[in-house]
């Protein structure tokens, strides 16, 4: 190998598999005294739902005890669950916000 072939030598690179992260889902939960339509403004601000898919959220949450908000990587769905819950006690409701994991495939 001459000088100039080691110069022009090409390297190769090992690649790495990045796992995506952990997804969260950000769950609403039912209280007897929070008005439906306080869930529903929470659900339009905080998750950029449509007043549709709030309405829909919001009656799961009535009827079935609990909605999904939305799903988000931990740091998003912790920040959520933290404004969500400061807005909630700011208007004196009991809302109460969860996030957990999603179950993994």
């Amino acid at each position: 190998m001459t000088r100039r072939d080691e110069q022009h030598s090409t390297q190769t690179l090992e690649r790495t598999e990045t796992e995506r992260p952990r997804l969260f889902r950000v769950l609403l939960l039912n209280d007897d005294y929070t008005p439906m339509d306080f869930v529903v403004l929470v659900l339009r601000r905080y998750f950029r739902k449509a007043e549709q898919d709030a309405q829909l959220i919001m009656l799961a949450v009535h009827h079935k005890g609990q909605g999904v908000a939305g799903v988000y990587p931990r740091d998003v769905a912790e920040t959520k669950v933290a404004q969500v819950m400061g807005h909630a006690q700011r208007e004196g409701h009991p809302l109460r916000v969860v996030a957990e994991p999603e179950a993994s495939e």
